[in-house]
């Protein structure tokens, strides 16, 4: 294995992705395998998208005693985690005048509050195992940095809340927060937040498509392997002295 080769690999280390039955959480979870990692996929429905070679836990994220409790069970299988990637999240597309309460804390009980949990889990264990050398990437959202263009959205009722917004800031700030307090003990915190992402499987309307394209400087939408190689890096030794930062893959959108 060359220099640039060792210094980019996942291989051999331990990994865990929330989300993983998800469009980016599969891709991902995919892409770790195929670079020679083990992968431990969590997802409160672990019934799709499931790929061979992949352990997997069905998992409320939003619990605090149920992710240390999955965890602490991968961290008794292969006694370290190496990689922490938390990409579940979740949103709500009902106009914020008419939005219930139940709505309102599922995004941030999910978003927020369970990325904390797998945080705090991931480091108390780490602790425990005095195992002082770790990677944690945050999914967060160019829509944590930016609002919405809501002129885009003529044919898709999916338009992005501002509670959804706020909590993927939230997780921007969390990363910046948590990279400080952790780096004494080795682990580096960084996110990404990817610009819209195409659905194949549940795609978004072909106006919103358009208006979308026209807005963004690269004149489409995002791929979900387009992620994969900013996750990759910040996962691995190429990274090792990066942490507290976002990398914002939204093909120029929020450049203007």
């Amino acid at each position: 294995m060359t220099y640039i080769s060792n210094l980019y690999s996942i291989k051999e280390k331990v990994s865990i992705v929330t989300g993983a039955c998800g469009q980016l959480g599969a891709k991902t979870c995919e892409a770790f395998l195929e670079a020679g990692a083990s992968v431990t996929g969590v997802d409160v429905d672990t019934s799709k998208n499931r790929l061979s070679g992949v352990e997997y836990y069905d998992l409320d994220i939003s619990s605090k005693k149920a992710v240390f409790d999955v965890f602490e069970s991968i961290f008794d299988k292969y006694g370290k985690v190496d990689i922490l990637i938390n990409n579940a999240g979740v949103s709500t597309f009902d106009p914020f005048e008419e939005r219930p309460e139940d709505k309102f804390d599922r995004v941030m009980d999910i978003n927020l509050k369970g990325t904390f949990w797998c945080i705090q889990s991931y480091v108390n264990l780490m602790d425990k195992l005095e195992f002082k050398k770790g990677a944690i990437v945050n999914i967060a959202s160019i829509y944590g940095i930016i609002s919405p263009d809501y002129r885009i959205y003529t044919d898709c009722p999916r338009k992005n809340s501002e509670i959804y917004g706020a909590t993927k800031a939230g997780i921007i700030q969390m990363t910046r927060y948590f990279a400080v307090h952790l780096a004494d003990r080795n682990i580096r915190v960084n996110a990404i937040s990817p610009g819209g992402i195409f659905n194949p499987e549940n795609p978004q309307g072909d106006d919103f498509r358009k208006n979308y394209s026209f807005r963004c400087p690269m004149k489409r939408m995002a791929e979900s392997e387009e992620m994969l190689g900013a996750i990759i890096y910040l996962a691995s030794d190429a990274a090792s002295y990066t942490t507290g930062q976002n990398i914002i893959i939204d093909g120029g959108l929020s450049c203007w």
